[in-house]
């Protein structure tokens, strides 16, 4: 009997490892199950170009049906597992069939967390809406008419992004952020400063520091009219033809959980993508790993995760077993602007900034020490490679020297 991998989850993570198999020289069988109907794709583009009309669903995806037809990759799309059998090394599907396996890899993912009020359930509501999946984008997209009024709930890279996408179609934004201010969690407040001006300069509205209260709706109790929030001690009602809400990501972590295996904001596994069941992996969005660059254990939200995790997976499934060691970076796209980050900032001293915030071109490294342990760099693309090996290097620099421009990048290290 072939040996059989069975990849539960067809987005970016799961899509990479399937193929990924195949350049690794694995022969087995490889079943790559998703719940969506679309081949896997890439979801960064669902909050700029595809929602903006620039990118087509074709162009989303990570290949043609035609590429894993050659590569013999059974893709089992519309599928839902709904329970891991780890005695028997099977997967129960939703259609009551059972599917064995051999090595079991859990690529999840994650759902868009939801904003909940007591008595309201917002799932019904019918303007009010996640940026997660193609179908999230095809129910919104027809809602973004110039002069409707879109609140935002959550200042973060998703709700950025739609917010520049909106303005540019004439949509009137009000962003509502609980933090007092935009990014808080992953950049700087010169960082976060520069963003919101840019926003303003656009026409979008904030509130800061602002805690939504709740929902006003319509007479038929199915659309939202407007929101109200609390903000510097004072009550407002924001009105609203649409809502978005982008808080943050909930992993997939339930069906782990059931089959008995380690949760701990995400799947645990080890530096090779491997749970305490020798049988099964899990990786991505879902996954909370060891870090290198850390010192600890971190679950990362990001296409270069996926990637890495992916290539780590392949690699421990045919035998290799190369742990992962990447650096976390990740970027955005808002406006003309192209943002590109490289480390976590978290529990830094002080901040660089090298550039000119007037020209929207400049990089902001975040230093613990002597050490560059992070960096933001915004239209800055030839800044990028070298702040990715500052921060990998983990070299002392000076911060005189790190500021003067006329230092190339790659000479500011100790």
């Amino acid at each position: 009997m072939d040996e059989r991998i069975v990849i539960v989850g067809a987005g970016q993570a799961g899509g990479e490892l399937a193929t990924g198999l195949r350049k690794q020289g694995y022969t087995g069988r490889v079943v790559l199950i998703g719940d969506e109907a679309h081949l896997p794709y890439r979801r960064p583009p669902l909050s700029k170009g595809f929602l903006l009309g620039k990118t087509s669903q074709a162009e989303l995806y990570l290949k043609p049906q035609s590429a894993y037809e050659r590569a013999d990759i059974e893709l089992k799309a519309r599928t839902r597992v709904e329970a891991i059998d780890r005695s028997a090394r099977e997967v129960s599907l939703g259609d009551g069939s059972r599917l064995r396996y051999d090595k079991l890899v859990l690529a999840t993912g994650g759902r868009a967390r939801l904003l909940t009020f007591p008595g309201l359930d917002t799932t019904r509501l019918e303007n009010v809406f996640s940026m997660r999946s193609i179908t999230d984008v095809e129910s919104m997209r027809g809602k973004f008419i110039s002069g409707h009024r879109l609140v935002i709930v959550g200042g973060g890279y998703v709700g950025l992004e739609v917010a520049a996408v909106a303005v540019q179609l004439g949509l009137r934004v009000t962003l509502l952020e609980a933090a007092p201010r935009l990014l808080a969690r992953v950049t700087g407040p010169e960082v976060s400063s520069f963003i919101e001006r840019v926003h303003r300069e656009q026409g979008v509205e904030f509130r800061l520091s602002a805690e939504v209260r709740g929902f006003e709706l319509d007479e038929s109790q199915r659309q939202v009219r407007g929101v109200t929030a609390f903000c510097h001690g004072v009550h407002e009602r924001i009105d609203a033809d649409l809502v978005l809400v982008g808080i943050g990501l909930v992993p997939n972590t339930e069906l782990a959980s059931a089959a008995g295996l380690a949760v701990d904001n995400g799947i645990v596994v080890d530096e090779y993508a491997c749970t305490a069941d020798p049988a099964i992996l899990a990786i991505g969005d879902c996954a909370n790993q060891p870090s290198a660059y850390t010192g600890g254990r971190i679950r990362l939200e990001s296409v270069p995760n996926a990637l890495e995790h992916a290539r780590v997976a392949a690699a421990t499934l045919v035998g290799k077993r190369e742990p992962y060691a990447a650096i976390p970076w990740f970027w955005s796209e808002q406006y003309a602007l192209k943002l590109q980050m490289v480390g976590l900032s978290s529990g830094y001293d002080h901040c660089v900034t090298r550039g000119a915030f007037e020209r929207k071109e400049f990089s902001a490294f975040y230093l613990k020490g002597n050490r560059v342990i992070a960096a933001d760099v915004i239209g800055r693309p030839t800044d990028f490679a070298a702040a990715r090996q500052l921060v990998s290097s983990r070299a002392e620099v000076d911060s005189t020297r790190l500021a003067d421009e006329s230092i190339p990048l790659a000479k500011v290290a100790a």
